[in-house]
């Protein structure tokens, strides 16, 4: 019996990089390999040690996010034509609606070839912080995003959707579900567990007793990170005594520092030391409005971590009306 060959087109290919790098290696760990063969093309390769074939595409560092790259596959054209013809895949796997994935789509209408994918990222929530200074432009951005997501979206064959309410939420947009169907997510939770709590680690952190408040994420300011310093100082400025502990890396760091001083900030933490972190503080506080899942949610509640949480919808209408008081007369 042959194996079904799968080329499989990724952005980023590190693990832990962000939670869609962390939802493909669950994908990649769990590989038949007596069943399929994969070929990864991607745009920034694996660790040494990876286990499978990786053709590698030039990328880009995107300008309003340093922390991404973006692959360009169309200065690498026929390189690229020559190994997917010579791989000869029975499907193809696109992991986001990139100038990659677009290429990955286009190859496979024109040879006939099935094509899946996984909404990971919930890219039109993302224009509201990357366009925030000139607010005039969010809207004409939006709908030619949403434009070019239906087209691409509509002619996979599959799309695998983490939630019911993200299915919802770009039928508003227009974009059909005809070919969508819910892929439930899960956890470890040998790894996320309240048995895990340490007091004692907490307060050798912090040397205190007070009520610890975690939260943890890339630290990019689409994750609504302002919302999480206004509150920071708000407690403050009442008198507050609670620990704010920040784990996670990115970007933003530095800048989040300087505006909560007192806070504790840990770094990018395994997935053993946040296990620890999360059973060991009082209140998760997750601002984010922008995530299609939110891994970090769940793994908090499996270690027995009360969860407060962003509205998405009520953030939304009040970021429109902020921006529309603040425009010039």
């Amino acid at each position: 019996m042959s194996k079904i060959r799968v080329a499989f087109f990724a952005e980023i290919l590190l693990e832990d990089f962000d939670g869609a790098s962390r939802t493909i290696f669950q994908i990649i760990r769990k590989i038949p390999e007596h069943q399929f063969e994969f070929l990864f093309i991607c745009g920034v390769p694996p660790e040494d040690g990876f286990a499978y074939e990786v053709f590698e595409v030039p990328a880009i560092t995107i300008p309003f996010n340093k922390n991404y790259k973006m692959a360009v596959p169309y200065f690498h054209k026929c390189k690229l034509n020559e190994k997917l013809e010579d791989f000869k895949p029975d499907i193809i796997h696109i992991s986001t609606p990139s100038p990659l994935g677009t290429f990955g789509l286009e190859y496979a209408k024109t040879q006939g070839i099935p094509v899946i994918t996984i909404y990971h990222t919930h890219f039109i929530s993302y224009i509201d912080y990357y366009l925030e200074h000139i607010s005039i432009l969010v809207d004409p951005v939006k709908n030619m995003i949403v434009h070019k997501l239906k087209k691409f979206y509509e002619d996979c064959d599959m799309v695998y959707m983490p939630t019911r309410i993200m299915v919802s939420e770009l039928n508003h947009l227009g974009i059909s579900d005809h070919n969508m169907k819910i892929w439930p997510r899960g956890l470890d939770t040998s790894n996320f567990d309240p048995e895990k709590r340490n007091v004692s680690f907490i307060k050798n952190l912090t040397g205190n007793d007070r009520p610890n408040i975690l939260f943890a994420s890339r630290l990019v300011w689409e994750k609504n990170l302002k919302t999480l310093i206004k509150i920071y100082k708000k407690s403050i400025k009442r008198g507050l005594l609670f620990n704010f502990i920040i784990a996670g890396d990115g970007v933003a760091l530095e800048e989040m520092k300087e505006a909560m001083p007192s806070a504790y900030f840990l770094g990018k933490l395994t997935h053993e030391q946040l296990a620890t972190v999360y059973a060991s503080c009082d209140v998760f506080l997750f601002t984010s409005v922008t995530e299609t899942y939110g891994n970090v949610v769940a793994e908090a509640m499996a270690s027995g971590l009360p969860c407060v949480i962003a509205n998405r919808w009520v953030c939304r209408i009040y970021r429109r009306w902020s921006q529309w008081f603040s425009m010039p007369a």
